[in-house]
């Protein structure tokens, strides 16, 4: 039996043409966007919107809109344009809201500013994470790409930085090939390892800007180096990413835990499914979970698909492939029962 339809009327004040027609996006297309991705009809007439659909997606949806409202208001005599990347992540948020209904829905919201802004958590484990690098010396993120591990980090070191808790941020990640050569590309080292590191860079700029980033990493305030350099140092007064820690081996990774030092504070992200270690080695991420998840000073947050922040086509990949390799998985094992099976009648 289906859920009861209801509808749902909310008037956005004030009410302004400009507003609305950045709300609604060209030919409708934002409310077209959440229509398909939480399952309601929206309809509207200058600045009423009326919402069906039940009642837990129109309650979301009703919420959803005024958000989406707010962000439409003029800076500097300009309106802004909510394009389908804002409306997306709105949605997530959304999403988190319906949750809120059941009573399943995340504490005390920490945000981060940033010179780009106020950075939010878009979901209840980005929250929870977020909670967790603020009150643990050393938090782990793992999960799939697309979810937050790496940009939350690294806004929540450059909170930390303004806020002058920490002294310097240094970002930090193996130079593991991912089926391509390092030998081939050009340059020295340095110049080698840069791609691999380009990610980190890129979040930096977003939040402080290229002119400030460059200052702060002359004066060595942001260090961007590769996990090799790591060795024989201690970090005080530092707030340390690893990124790609599923590339560690396991000496690595203790290598670069025990560099940690007095009023330091470490960020270890990673995907335990996109590993890229030669055959026969260990990845020091899967090892870490194993030898430290009991040591209380230590945060673990695992995200899956449901928490992917990117576009809504990401997550369902990354289902799609969880779904093959269980499948694989379970072959696997019903291939070694059959094999001891036959092995055991041979001895009968």
């Amino acid at each position: 039996m289906s859920n009861q339809l209801v509808t749902n009327e909310v008037v956005l004040e004030p009410s302004d043409n400009r507003r609305l027609s950045s709300l609604c996006g060209p030919l409708d297309d934002n409310l077209r966007q959440i229509e398909r991705r939480l399952g309601v009809e929206i309809s509207y007439r200058s600045n009423e919107f009326t919402v069906t659909g039940e009642t837990k997606q129109t309650n979301a949806v009703i919420e959803l809109l005024k958000l989406l409202y707010i962000e439409t208001q003029p800076v500097k005599g300009k309106i802004p344009t909510l394009d389908p990347e804002q409306v997306h992540l709105a949605i997530q948020e959304a999403r988190c809201l319906e949750k809120a209904e059941n009573g399943h829905y995340h504490g005390k919201e920490v945000n981060i500013r940033t010179k780009r802004g106020v950075i939010k958590p878009r979901n209840p484990n980005q929250s929870q994470y977020v909670q967790n690098i603020v009150n643990h010396d050393i938090t782990f993120g793992i999960g799939p790409a697309g979810t937050g591990k790496t940009y939350l980090a690294v806004a929540a070191a450059v909170d930390a930085l303004e806020r002058q808790e920490v002294r310097r941020i240094l970002l930090t990640r193996p130079a593991v090939e991912a089926g391509e050569k390092l030998g081939f590309l050009p340059g020295d080292l340095a110049q080698k390892v840069d791609p691999y590191l380009r990610p980190l860079y890129d979040a930096l700029f977003e939040m402080l800007g290229f002119e400030k980033v460059e200052k702060l990493m002359e004066r060595n305030v942001i260090e961007v180096a590769p996990l090799a350099y790591m060795r024989g140092r201690t970090l005080n007064d530092a707030f340390i990413i690893l990124d790609e820690s599923q590339n560690t081996t396991v000496e690595q990774m203790k290598m670069f835990l025990t560099r940690i030092g007095f009023n330091s504070k470490a960020v270890i992200t990673g995907d335990i499914t996109q590993v890229d270690l030669p055959r026969g080695a260990r990845s020091g991420l899967r090892h870490a979970i194993e030898v430290l998840r009991e040591i209380p000073d230590i945060s673990f947050n695992f995200f899956t698909a449901q928490d992917v922040v990117r576009h809504p086509v990401v997550a369902r990949i990354v289902v799609a492939y969880e779904a093959y390799e269980q499948q694989q998985e379970a072959l696997k094992r019903e291939q070694q029962l059959q094999k001891q099976q036959e092995q055991e009648d041979k001895k009968s």
